[in-house]
């Protein structure tokens, strides 16, 4: 069976600011990354996220983030390993605490933003969050958004971790992602062909027209695009289609 989970970053509203189309796209994933209420998300937003996600039946995530809503949480900050560890596990704990209340669990932990990018360029502060996460629960899954960070995570045999793939934004060909200023409306069919051909050969077309890996067991479709709805509607027709299975990360490891 060809399955593949499709994630997407929720619960990044807060207070009176409203982010993402959360009930909307909610039907149409597997597995939610919930903001722990450092870059955003707020005790009320993580409720009502955890309550729609168990609604769903989506798999529920941790998306821990630095503490800084100024700049949702996209600017460097200076941080040791162990302080970035910390920020990790009480954002985890804070969203445990709300699973357990409606009878879930935390499946997997995918960090956001300025934080991914300092785990990504440095292995201490990358191993002391997984051992962070392997100390709060075992049975958590990485999601990793680069291969630097999953190369790190193949070293600890009792840490299950999934390579996640981008299919709204354009690879370069060093598999780096092509970032935009602002979001603009995508082609759903591009969209879907990308997510079939992730899921069936590993792989991806990338801006200069050459092939390359991304072995990728869950895509990452962003909920607060233009069309996300849309381009969701249009990956299930295709997924359907071509005989590819969805499933939540803790059904694929």
């Amino acid at each position: 069976m060809v399955a593949i989970d499709i994630n997407c970053d929720m619960g990044e509203s807060f207070g009176n600011w409203t982010m993402g189309r959360d009930d909307e796209v909610m039907p149409y994933i597997t597995s939610a990354n919930v903001a722990g209420g450092f870059h955003a998300g707020d005790p009320h937003v993580m409720r009502e996220t955890v309550e729609l996600a168990v609604e769903h039946d989506v798999g529920i995530g941790v998306h821990p983030g630095l503490p800084d809503k100024m700049g949702f949480g996209r600017r460097k900050m200076d941080a040791t390993p162990e302080e970035v560890r910390d920020y990790v596990v009480y954002q985890l704990g804070a969203l445990t605490a709300f699973a357990n209340r409606h009878g879930a669990t935390v499946q997997h932990v995918k960090p956001h933003g300025a934080m991914y990018a300092m785990l990504s360029e440095s292995e201490d502060h990358c191993r002391a969050v997984m051992e962070g996460v392997l100390e709060v629960d075992s049975d958590l899954i990485y999601l990793a958004t680069d291969m630097n960070i999953y190369e790190v995570a193949q070293e600890y045999d009792d840490l299950d971790a999934v390579f996640e793939g981008y299919v709204d934004l354009e690879y370069n060909p060093d598999r780096t992602l092509v970032l935009e200023k602002e979001k603009a409306p995508k082609d759903p069919d591009v969209v879907a062909d990308r997510v079939v051909s992730i899921a069936t050969r590993g792989e991806v077309e990338a801006v200069d027209g050459s092939t390359i890996d991304v072995p990728a067991s869950s895509v990452c479709i962003h909920g607060d695009g233009p069309n996300a709805v849309e381009l969701l509607e249009r990956t299930h027709e295709r997924l359907e289609e071509e005989g590819v299975e969805l499933a939540r990360l803790d059904e694929l490891v």
